[in-house]
């Protein structure tokens, strides 16, 4: 970074706060009480980010005579589900290109699953009322470098050979820059209706108040400390009682699985993100931006970016994250090296707003696993079901893990249970020092990769063959 590029990025994030935009919201809900002493219910849902309630709500749409329990360890919405993007994707693959490499027979069906998904979705916001600034204005993966414009048309190409282009738009250097201008762009994809942008936080707190309005119990601050089988059901003991349910639905992603056997699958990767305070109308001019859609780069250690109901713009992405030994922790939320990195790089590719600050800087930890998308199962003879695995591209995807989750409790062969994508799980990570080695070499060489015209080398294109792979 140029000493003058790093002056004006460090004076760009002078009054930052350290804490989530979304979080710090005076509409914020009041935590609820505790559990304490013995509950009983028919299904209880442990965890209160978006899969946790997701699942509540469709549990008690399926039968609203259903008696169900969730338990959160903080607050809801606390974690990644108040701190993300706020992109919200119909895709259930994290992507068209990863899903064709993993499921290219099952892939019409798993974008057609997905475009429903984000529909109910959307009908949700709806029926409940919730404010959470919904927009269905789709998102543009942009080009920055030759290769990658290559690498948008050969993937346009292969989408419309199977019939699926449907809503999505190929933009030139020029069509691009109408729609957001940036020097740095060379073309787009504009998927016009597979992506809605929207408020995570405070669709998280949305969705719990449907829930209590349904009838469901929430109780904060209580974290599930184990997983037993009680005769013909399940126990969870929490920190001042216990609660005993006949299934249980484990939503709990990045934290550690309560079934033990599933925490190899998942590693948590940190990824960070800034708030620009909000635009003036001349700033506002200057990069257009008026359909509001949600934008990605294409490189491998990409940005992703989207403008607020107020005129802010959220830059996020970039650098990911792994702590050794995969432990989740309050220090790795914060990490001013990103910030400065982020900050430099959000005006290289909006010159126009120099001298624009930033207002809120912060991180979060995202479940990554090795094939970039959820997996699903269950334990004690099925009285367990789990999702996890979203790697960043949960705020849709939990409303169709719940939806499995569900559809496994009951023993139903459905649609969803039987796709492979649900029937088979990815390849677990590897245990320390293997996989800090593993993911730093990984690291390493896709960053090589941007840098080389896209070119993979035989790391990562043996990684590719294998099906395993690192991503935020």
């Amino acid at each position: 970074m140029a000493p003058v590029a790093m002056r004006l990025a460090a004076q760009s994030l002078s009054d930052a706060q350290p804490v989530p935009f979304w979080l710090e919201d005076p509409g914020k809900p009041g935590a609820l009480p505790a559990l304490t002493g013995t509950e009983k219910c028919d299904l209880l849902v442990v965890g209160g980010g978006y899969s946790g309630l997701w699942t509540a709500l469709l549990a008690k749409e399926r039968d609203p005579a259903r008696d169900v329990v969730l338990i959160e360890g903080r607050e809801v919405g606390w974690a990644a589900s108040g701190r993300n993007g706020g992109f919200c994707a119909a895709s259930l693959t994290h992507g068209f290109g990863n899903g064709l490499a993993r499921w290219p027979g099952e892939l019409p069906q798993l974008e057609e699953l997905g475009e429903r998904n984000l529909d109910g979705i959307e009908e949700a916001v709806a029926r409940y009322s919730l404010d959470c600034d919904f927009e269905r204005t789709g998102e543009i993966d942009v080009a920055t470098e030759p290769y990658q414009l290559d690498e948008l048309h050969e993937m346009y190409e292969e989408i419309e050979r199977l019939g699926l282009a449907d809503g999505l738009e190929l933009l030139d250097r020029d069509a691009v820059r109408a729609e957001v201008d940036s020097p740095t762009f060379l073309g787009g994809l504009w998927d016009r209706r597979g992506v809605a942008m929207l408020n995570p936080a405070k669709l998280a707190w949305g969705l719990k108040r449907a829930c209590l309005d349904l009838g469901v119990r929430v109780y904060e601050n209580t974290p599930g400390l184990d997983l037993v089988s009680v005769g013909a059901g399940m126990g969870v003991r929490t920190p001042y009682g216990r609660v005993l349910a006949r299934r249980v639905a484990l939503g709990t992603n990045v934290f550690p699985s309560l079934v033990k056997r599933v925490r190899a699958y998942t590693v948590p990767v940190y990824d960070y993100a800034l708030m620009t305070e909000p635009l003036s109308a001349e700033q506002l001019a200057s990069v257009g931006w008026k359909n509001r859609q949600g934008l990605g780069d294409s490189a491998n250690q990409f940005h992703y970016f989207r403008i607020t109901a107020d005129h802010r713009i959220l830059w996020g992405g970039y650098d990911a994250i792994y702590p050794f030994g995969g432990k989740v922790s309050a220090e790795m939320d914060h990490r001013p090296e990103t910030y400065l990195k982020l900050a430099e790089h959000f005006f290289r590719c909006f010159p126009q707003l120099e001298g624009l600050r930033f207002s809120h800087a912060w991180g979060g930890a995202i479940d990554t696993c090795s094939r970039f998308s959820a997996f699903f199962g269950t334990a004690y003879q099925g009285k367990v079901a789990y999702a996890a695995g979203f790697t960043g591209l949960g705020v849709g995807a939990t409303r169709f893990g719940g939806d499995v989750m569900l559809d496994l409790l009951a023993g139903e062969r459905t649609e969803r249970t039987e796709l492979e994508m649900v029937r088979r799980k990815p390849l677990p990570f590897p245990p320390e020092p293997i996989a800090w080695a593993g993911i730093g070499i990984t690291k390493w060489a896709m960053a090589r990769a941007d840098e080389n015209g896209g070119r993979r080398n035989l790391w990562l294109k043996t990684m590719d063959r294998m099906g395993l792979g690192f991503d935020s």
